[in-house]
Protein backbone atom coordinates (compact mmCIF):
# COMPACT_ATOMS: atom_id res chain seq x y z
CA UNK A 1 0.00 0.00 0.00
CA UNK A 2 2.76 2.49 0.60
CA UNK A 3 4.37 1.20 -2.00
CA UNK A 4 1.42 2.17 -4.33
CA UNK A 5 1.12 5.35 -2.32
CA UNK A 6 3.99 6.35 -3.03
CA UNK A 7 4.20 6.03 -6.72
CA UNK A 8 0.80 7.80 -7.20
CA UNK A 9 2.06 10.74 -5.12
CA UNK A 10 5.36 11.05 -7.36
CA UNK A 11 3.04 10.83 -10.59
CA UNK A 12 1.14 13.79 -8.86
CA UNK A 13 4.46 16.01 -8.21
CA UNK A 14 5.67 15.57 -11.57
CA UNK A 15 2.47 16.35 -12.99
CA UNK A 16 2.16 12.84 -14.79
CA UNK A 17 -1.00 11.44 -16.87
CA UNK A 18 -1.71 7.94 -15.31
CA UNK A 19 -2.81 5.78 -19.09
CA UNK A 20 -4.06 2.49 -19.25
CA UNK A 21 -0.17 1.30 -20.23
CA UNK A 22 0.59 3.50 -16.47
CA UNK A 23 -1.56 1.66 -14.57
CA UNK A 24 -0.04 -1.78 -16.12
CA UNK A 25 3.49 -0.57 -14.66
CA UNK A 26 2.20 -0.05 -11.43
CA UNK A 27 0.48 -3.36 -11.13
CA UNK A 28 4.07 -4.92 -12.70
CA UNK A 29 6.15 -2.89 -9.58
CA UNK A 30 3.69 -4.30 -6.90
CA UNK A 31 5.01 -7.77 -8.14
CA UNK A 32 8.56 -6.68 -8.01
CA UNK A 33 7.93 -4.69 -4.34
CA UNK A 34 6.69 -8.25 -3.24
CA UNK A 35 9.81 -9.89 -4.82
CA UNK A 36 12.29 -7.79 -2.76
CA UNK A 37 10.10 -8.53 0.35
CA UNK A 38 10.50 -11.73 -0.26
CA UNK A 39 14.67 -11.85 -0.88
CA UNK A 40 14.39 -10.34 2.30
CA UNK A 41 12.40 -12.43 4.48
CA UNK A 42 13.86 -15.66 2.31
CA UNK A 43 17.35 -14.36 3.24
CA UNK A 44 16.34 -13.60 7.61
CA UNK A 45 15.03 -17.53 7.75
CA UNK A 46 18.03 -19.19 5.88
CA UNK A 47 20.24 -16.67 8.50
CA UNK A 48 18.23 -17.98 11.17
CA UNK A 49 18.46 -22.03 10.12
CA UNK A 50 22.51 -21.31 9.96
CA UNK A 51 22.01 -20.88 13.74
CA UNK A 52 22.22 -16.85 14.02
CA UNK A 53 19.68 -15.84 16.62
CA UNK A 54 16.39 -14.02 15.84
CA UNK A 55 17.40 -10.17 16.04
CA UNK A 56 20.89 -11.32 14.24
CA UNK A 57 19.08 -13.13 11.36
CA UNK A 58 17.12 -10.36 10.39
CA UNK A 59 20.10 -7.87 10.72
CA UNK A 60 22.21 -10.54 8.30
CA UNK A 61 19.30 -10.78 6.02
CA UNK A 62 18.71 -7.30 5.41
CA UNK A 63 22.41 -6.63 4.80
CA UNK A 64 23.04 -9.51 2.15
CA UNK A 65 19.35 -9.19 0.76
CA UNK A 66 20.37 -5.35 -0.05
CA UNK A 67 23.47 -6.23 -3.20
CA UNK A 68 20.93 -8.97 -4.52
CA UNK A 69 18.11 -6.51 -4.66
CA UNK A 70 19.82 -3.27 -5.73
CA UNK A 71 21.37 -5.08 -8.36
CA UNK A 72 18.24 -7.03 -9.80
CA UNK A 73 16.45 -3.44 -9.88
CA UNK A 74 18.77 -1.76 -11.87
CA UNK A 75 19.09 -4.16 -14.54
CA UNK A 76 15.32 -3.46 -14.95
CA UNK A 77 15.96 0.08 -14.35
CA UNK A 78 18.22 0.12 -17.44
CA UNK A 79 15.08 -1.46 -19.44
CA UNK A 80 12.81 1.07 -18.44
CA UNK A 81 15.45 3.91 -19.06
CA UNK A 82 15.58 2.54 -23.09
CA UNK A 83 11.95 2.71 -23.19
CA UNK A 84 11.39 5.56 -22.16
CA UNK A 85 14.00 7.49 -24.22
CA UNK A 86 13.10 5.09 -27.71
CA UNK A 87 9.30 4.64 -26.90
CA UNK A 88 6.48 6.82 -27.85
CA UNK A 89 3.33 7.81 -26.51
CA UNK A 90 1.24 5.44 -24.18
CA UNK A 91 5.09 3.51 -23.49
CA UNK A 92 6.51 6.94 -22.30
CA UNK A 93 3.69 6.71 -19.50
CA UNK A 94 4.37 2.99 -18.96
CA UNK A 95 8.23 3.56 -18.12
CA UNK A 96 7.92 6.59 -16.08
CA UNK A 97 5.73 4.91 -13.74
CA UNK A 98 7.21 1.51 -13.90
CA UNK A 99 10.94 3.58 -12.88
CA UNK A 100 9.25 5.18 -10.14
CA UNK A 101 7.58 1.55 -9.13
CA UNK A 102 11.59 0.54 -8.99
CA UNK A 103 13.08 3.35 -7.25
CA UNK A 104 9.73 3.03 -4.62
CA UNK A 105 10.38 -0.55 -3.76
CA UNK A 106 14.18 -0.46 -3.05
CA UNK A 107 13.27 1.97 -0.71
CA UNK A 108 9.92 0.50 0.60
CA UNK A 109 12.18 -2.30 0.96
CA UNK A 110 15.25 -0.73 3.29
CA UNK A 111 12.93 1.23 4.96
CA UNK A 112 9.26 1.19 6.26
CA UNK A 113 9.70 -2.83 6.29
CA UNK A 114 12.70 -2.88 8.33
CA UNK A 115 10.65 -0.17 10.33
CA UNK A 116 7.63 -2.51 10.89
CA UNK A 117 9.91 -5.24 11.53
CA UNK A 118 11.86 -3.43 14.21
CA UNK A 119 8.17 -2.23 16.01
CA UNK A 120 7.45 -6.00 15.52
CA UNK A 121 10.75 -7.28 17.37
CA UNK A 122 10.49 -4.49 20.26
CA UNK A 123 6.95 -5.40 20.86
CA UNK A 124 6.58 -9.14 20.23
CA UNK A 125 10.24 -9.93 21.21
CA UNK A 126 10.31 -13.55 19.74
CA UNK A 127 12.62 -16.31 20.96
CA UNK A 128 11.76 -17.97 17.17
CA UNK A 129 10.50 -16.60 13.61
CA UNK A 130 6.53 -17.14 12.76
CA UNK A 131 6.74 -20.05 10.51
CA UNK A 132 5.58 -19.43 6.64
CA UNK A 133 1.81 -20.41 5.90
CA UNK A 134 2.89 -21.83 2.64
CA UNK A 135 5.92 -23.54 2.13
CA UNK A 136 6.35 -24.15 -1.80
CA UNK A 137 10.13 -25.35 -1.61
CA UNK A 138 10.65 -27.39 1.81
CA UNK A 139 14.71 -26.12 3.15
CA UNK A 140 17.46 -28.72 1.88
CA UNK A 141 15.71 -29.14 -1.55
CA UNK A 142 18.24 -30.60 -3.37
CA UNK A 143 17.21 -30.74 -7.13
CA UNK A 144 19.96 -31.96 -9.32
CA UNK A 145 19.06 -29.21 -11.70
CA UNK A 146 22.63 -29.28 -13.12
CA UNK A 147 22.51 -33.34 -13.61
CA UNK A 148 19.44 -32.74 -16.30
CA UNK A 149 21.45 -29.88 -18.11
CA UNK A 150 21.91 -31.49 -21.39
CA UNK A 151 18.25 -32.44 -22.10
CA UNK A 152 17.24 -28.85 -20.74
CA UNK A 153 19.83 -27.32 -23.22
CA UNK A 154 18.74 -29.48 -26.18
CA UNK A 155 15.14 -28.28 -25.79
CA UNK A 156 15.32 -24.66 -24.92
CA UNK A 157 17.94 -25.16 -28.31
CA UNK A 158 14.67 -26.98 -30.34
CA UNK A 159 12.36 -24.65 -29.47
CA UNK A 160 14.65 -21.43 -29.89
CA UNK A 161 16.26 -22.84 -33.54
CA UNK A 162 12.06 -23.27 -34.15
CA UNK A 163 11.09 -19.91 -32.90
CA UNK A 164 13.45 -18.44 -35.18
CA UNK A 165 12.54 -20.00 -38.26
CA UNK A 166 8.69 -19.35 -37.68
CA UNK A 167 9.72 -15.68 -37.07
CA UNK A 168 11.42 -15.74 -40.44
CA UNK A 169 9.15 -17.81 -42.03
CA UNK A 170 5.61 -16.53 -40.89
CA UNK A 171 4.62 -13.33 -40.81
CA UNK A 172 3.86 -11.95 -37.10
CA UNK A 173 0.79 -10.17 -36.52
CA UNK A 174 2.02 -6.77 -36.03
CA UNK A 175 -0.52 -4.26 -35.27
CA UNK A 176 -1.21 -0.79 -36.48
CA UNK A 177 1.78 0.60 -34.77
CA UNK A 178 4.06 -1.21 -36.50
CA UNK A 179 2.13 -1.46 -39.93
CA UNK A 180 0.37 1.28 -40.16
CA UNK A 181 -3.65 2.28 -39.86
CA UNK A 182 -6.09 4.16 -37.80
CA UNK A 183 -6.96 4.12 -34.33
CA UNK A 184 -10.24 5.08 -33.15
CA UNK A 185 -11.03 5.87 -29.50
CA UNK A 186 -15.22 6.14 -29.10
CA UNK A 187 -17.30 6.07 -25.99
CA UNK A 188 -20.93 5.10 -25.93
CA UNK A 189 -23.38 7.53 -25.32
CA UNK A 190 -25.97 5.84 -23.15
CA UNK A 191 -24.90 2.10 -21.42
CA UNK A 192 -22.42 -0.70 -21.86
CA UNK A 193 -20.59 -0.83 -25.20
CA UNK A 194 -21.91 -3.59 -27.90
CA UNK A 195 -18.77 -4.84 -29.20
CA UNK A 196 -19.92 -7.38 -31.21
CA UNK A 197 -22.91 -4.89 -32.93
CA UNK A 198 -19.94 -2.46 -33.97
CA UNK A 199 -17.46 -5.33 -35.28
CA UNK A 200 -20.69 -6.40 -37.65
CA UNK A 201 -21.44 -2.97 -38.67
CA UNK A 202 -17.87 -2.25 -39.46
CA UNK A 203 -17.08 -5.13 -41.49
CA UNK A 204 -20.22 -4.46 -43.42
CA UNK A 205 -18.52 -1.12 -44.74
CA UNK A 206 -16.17 -3.26 -46.60
CA UNK A 207 -12.87 -1.02 -45.51
CA UNK A 208 -10.55 -4.23 -44.71
CA UNK A 209 -8.61 -5.42 -41.80
CA UNK A 210 -11.05 -3.96 -38.43
CA UNK A 211 -10.72 -4.51 -34.76
CA UNK A 212 -12.85 -3.84 -31.80
CA UNK A 213 -11.64 -4.58 -28.33
CA UNK A 214 -13.29 -2.49 -24.81
CA UNK A 215 -10.87 -0.31 -23.75
CA UNK A 216 -10.73 0.49 -19.99
CA UNK A 217 -14.54 1.28 -19.20
CA UNK A 218 -17.02 -1.17 -20.07
CA UNK A 219 -18.25 2.38 -22.19
CA UNK A 220 -14.98 2.83 -23.66
CA UNK A 221 -14.04 1.30 -26.73
CA UNK A 222 -10.79 0.62 -28.98
CA UNK A 223 -11.14 0.39 -32.56
CA UNK A 224 -8.05 -0.26 -35.30
CA UNK A 225 -8.56 -0.31 -38.60
CA UNK A 226 -5.75 -2.04 -41.16
CA UNK A 227 -4.03 0.25 -43.20
CA UNK A 228 -5.38 1.31 -46.68
CA UNK A 229 -3.20 0.87 -49.70
CA UNK A 230 -4.96 3.93 -51.65
CA UNK A 231 -2.92 6.40 -49.23
CA UNK A 232 -3.58 8.66 -46.85
CA UNK A 233 -6.77 9.81 -48.38
CA UNK A 234 -8.18 6.92 -48.53
CA UNK A 235 -7.62 6.77 -44.19
CA UNK A 236 -9.04 9.96 -44.28
CA UNK A 237 -12.32 7.86 -46.22
CA UNK A 238 -12.38 5.72 -43.43
CA UNK A 239 -12.61 6.94 -40.59
CA UNK A 240 -15.61 9.33 -42.16
CA UNK A 241 -17.34 5.90 -42.93
CA UNK A 242 -16.82 5.17 -38.83
CA UNK A 243 -17.75 8.11 -37.89
CA UNK A 244 -20.62 7.78 -40.24
CA UNK A 245 -21.75 4.40 -39.08
CA UNK A 246 -21.08 5.43 -35.36
CA UNK A 247 -21.92 9.06 -34.84
CA UNK A 248 -25.34 8.28 -33.90
CA UNK A 249 -24.02 6.03 -30.97
CA UNK A 250 -20.69 6.80 -29.89
CA UNK A 251 -18.32 9.82 -28.92
CA UNK A 252 -15.51 9.80 -31.10
CA UNK A 253 -12.65 10.36 -28.35
CA UNK A 254 -9.45 10.21 -30.10
CA UNK A 255 -8.88 9.33 -33.74
CA UNK A 256 -4.94 9.11 -34.88
CA UNK A 257 -3.37 7.91 -38.17
CA UNK A 258 -0.18 6.12 -38.63
CA UNK A 259 1.30 5.75 -41.83
CA UNK A 260 4.23 3.08 -43.00
CA UNK A 261 6.64 5.68 -42.54
CA UNK A 262 6.14 6.01 -38.90
CA UNK A 263 5.16 2.22 -38.15
CA UNK A 264 8.46 1.45 -40.28
CA UNK A 265 10.59 4.03 -37.70
CA UNK A 266 8.22 2.37 -34.77
CA UNK A 267 9.60 -0.88 -35.98
CA UNK A 268 13.65 0.59 -35.94
CA UNK A 269 13.07 2.28 -32.38
CA UNK A 270 11.42 -0.92 -31.09
CA UNK A 271 14.62 -3.17 -31.93
CA UNK A 272 16.77 -0.52 -31.08
CA UNK A 273 15.23 -0.27 -27.84
CA UNK A 274 16.36 -4.06 -27.25
CA UNK A 275 19.60 -4.31 -28.49
CA UNK A 276 20.62 -0.88 -26.71
CA UNK A 277 18.49 -2.52 -23.42
CA UNK A 278 20.72 -6.02 -23.87
CA UNK A 279 24.05 -3.87 -24.23
CA UNK A 280 23.61 -1.58 -21.38
CA UNK A 281 22.43 -4.84 -18.89
CA UNK A 282 25.88 -6.75 -20.67
CA UNK A 283 27.83 -3.98 -19.81
CA UNK A 284 26.17 -3.30 -15.60
CA UNK A 285 26.77 -7.51 -15.18
CA UNK A 286 30.00 -7.48 -16.49
CA UNK A 287 31.04 -4.80 -14.21
CA UNK A 288 29.26 -6.04 -11.11
CA UNK A 289 29.78 -9.46 -11.61
CA UNK A 290 32.67 -11.45 -14.50
CA UNK A 291 31.98 -11.19 -17.91
CA UNK A 292 31.34 -15.39 -17.95
CA UNK A 293 28.32 -13.99 -15.85
CA UNK A 294 27.29 -10.68 -18.40
CA UNK A 295 27.34 -13.39 -21.44
CA UNK A 296 25.81 -16.25 -19.49
CA UNK A 297 22.89 -13.37 -18.57
CA UNK A 298 22.64 -12.55 -21.99
CA UNK A 299 22.50 -15.63 -23.55
CA UNK A 300 19.54 -16.65 -21.28
CA UNK A 301 17.53 -13.25 -21.98
CA UNK A 302 17.92 -13.88 -25.47
CA UNK A 303 16.76 -17.04 -25.20
CA UNK A 304 13.62 -15.97 -23.44
CA UNK A 305 12.50 -13.12 -26.18
CA UNK A 306 13.28 -15.17 -28.94
CA UNK A 307 10.62 -17.99 -27.13
CA UNK A 308 8.24 -14.74 -26.60
CA UNK A 309 8.62 -13.91 -30.32
CA UNK A 310 7.60 -17.26 -31.42
CA UNK A 311 4.82 -17.09 -29.09
CA UNK A 312 3.29 -14.43 -30.72
CA UNK A 313 3.99 -16.11 -34.12
CA UNK A 314 2.74 -19.15 -33.17
CA UNK A 315 -0.78 -18.05 -31.77
CA UNK A 316 -1.41 -14.68 -34.06
CA UNK A 317 -1.72 -12.34 -31.14
CA UNK A 318 -1.17 -9.00 -32.30
CA UNK A 319 2.41 -7.70 -32.05
CA UNK A 320 2.41 -3.47 -30.76
CA UNK A 321 3.89 -1.27 -28.70
CA UNK A 322 2.38 -2.53 -25.38
CA UNK A 323 3.81 -5.92 -26.37
CA UNK A 324 7.22 -4.23 -27.20
CA UNK A 325 6.77 -3.07 -23.78
CA UNK A 326 6.25 -6.23 -22.10
CA UNK A 327 9.21 -7.99 -24.11
CA UNK A 328 11.44 -5.62 -22.71
CA UNK A 329 9.72 -6.11 -19.24
CA UNK A 330 10.74 -9.62 -19.50
CA UNK A 331 14.16 -8.99 -19.98
CA UNK A 332 13.88 -7.18 -16.74
CA UNK A 333 12.20 -9.86 -15.17
CA UNK A 334 14.36 -12.50 -16.91
CA UNK A 335 17.79 -10.60 -15.52
CA UNK A 336 16.20 -10.03 -12.09
CA UNK A 337 16.04 -13.96 -11.16
CA UNK A 338 19.31 -14.48 -13.42
CA UNK A 339 21.12 -11.95 -10.95
CA UNK A 340 19.45 -12.99 -7.78
CA UNK A 341 20.97 -16.86 -8.92
CA UNK A 342 24.36 -14.89 -9.70
CA UNK A 343 24.45 -13.30 -6.29
CA UNK A 344 24.14 -16.69 -4.55
CA UNK A 345 26.96 -18.40 -7.14
CA UNK A 346 29.04 -15.57 -6.25
CA UNK A 347 29.03 -15.64 -2.72
CA UNK A 348 28.91 -19.37 -2.48
CA UNK A 349 32.58 -19.31 -4.48
CA UNK A 350 33.70 -17.24 -1.86
CA UNK A 351 32.97 -19.78 0.64
CA UNK A 352 33.35 -22.92 -0.70
CA UNK A 353 36.54 -22.80 -3.00
CA UNK A 354 37.12 -26.72 -3.27
CA UNK A 355 33.76 -27.41 -4.22
CA UNK A 356 33.20 -28.72 -8.04
CA UNK A 357 31.54 -26.27 -10.09
CA UNK A 358 28.60 -28.35 -10.94
CA UNK A 359 27.45 -29.06 -7.29
CA UNK A 360 28.27 -25.07 -6.70
CA UNK A 361 25.53 -23.64 -9.16
CA UNK A 362 23.23 -26.40 -8.31
CA UNK A 363 23.17 -25.78 -4.66
CA UNK A 364 22.73 -22.02 -5.77
CA UNK A 365 19.86 -22.75 -7.78
CA UNK A 366 18.36 -24.91 -4.64
CA UNK A 367 18.88 -22.47 -2.28
CA UNK A 368 17.22 -19.26 -4.34
CA UNK A 369 14.50 -21.58 -5.79
CA UNK A 370 11.83 -20.75 -2.89
CA UNK A 371 12.52 -17.58 -3.69
CA UNK A 372 11.80 -17.88 -7.47
CA UNK A 373 9.12 -19.38 -7.19
CA UNK A 374 7.00 -17.57 -4.66
CA UNK A 375 8.39 -14.41 -6.99
CA UNK A 376 6.77 -16.55 -9.90
CA UNK A 377 3.11 -16.54 -8.07
CA UNK A 378 3.37 -12.80 -7.19
CA UNK A 379 4.18 -12.08 -10.78
CA UNK A 380 1.10 -14.37 -12.23
CA UNK A 381 -0.88 -13.18 -9.17
CA UNK A 382 -0.38 -9.63 -11.19
CA UNK A 383 -0.90 -10.54 -14.39
CA UNK A 384 -3.62 -11.94 -14.02
CA UNK A 385 -4.93 -8.86 -12.60
CA UNK A 386 -3.70 -6.80 -15.46
CA UNK A 387 -6.09 -10.06 -17.30
CA UNK A 388 -8.97 -9.93 -15.74
CA UNK A 389 -9.51 -6.32 -14.83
Amino acid sequence: AVHVAMIVALLSLLGATLTLPGIAGIVLTIGMAVDSNVLIYERIREERRNGRSVIQAIDTGFTKALATIVDSNVTSLIATVVLFYLGSGPIKGFAITFAIGILTTVFTAFTFTRLLVSIWLRRARPKELPKAPVTFIPPGTKIPFMGIRRWTFALSSILSVLSVVLFMTVDINYGIDFKGGSLIEVQSKSGDANLGDIRTRLTELNIGEVQVQQFGAPNDVLIRVGSQDAGENAEQTVIDKVRGELQDNYDFRRVEVVGPTVSGELAKQGTLAMLVALVGILVYVWFRFEWQFAVGAIVATVHDVVMTLGFFVITGLEFNQSSLAAILTIIGYSLNDTIVVYDRVREDLRKYKRMPLPQLLNNAINETLSRTTLTSVTTILALLALVLF
